[in-house]
């Protein structure tokens, strides 16, 4: 009786995998799929322009940061040794 259980178990799952999904939830299956895809690729492409921006706004302050220390070493004249005053 065991025996004839086992083969009836086994032939029975080998019957619900031959079944598999009907057309209408391979064609679902795949349309979901591709919306996840297009998701995907959106979600990446604003990733992309946010890095974008972030990065030409560090630019910006790295070269407004290297105009000013610039500024700061040469002031067009020379100072006496000792010598402080206000720029």
């Amino acid at each position: 009786m065991k025996k004839f259980l086992s083969i009836l178990m086994v032939a029975a799952m080998f019957g619900l995998v031959a079944c598999g999904p009907s057309a209408e939830e391979k064609a679902a299956a795949e349309a979901e799929a591709e919306a996840m895809v297009n998701e995907m690729f959106e979600g990446l492409e604003d990733s992309m322009e946010e890095e974008a921006a972030t990065e030409e706004v560090v630019e910006e302050a790295a070269t407004e940061g290297e105009e000013a220390t610039e500024g700061e070493e040469d002031h067009g004249h020379d100072h006496a040794e000792g010598e402080e005053h206000e720029h």
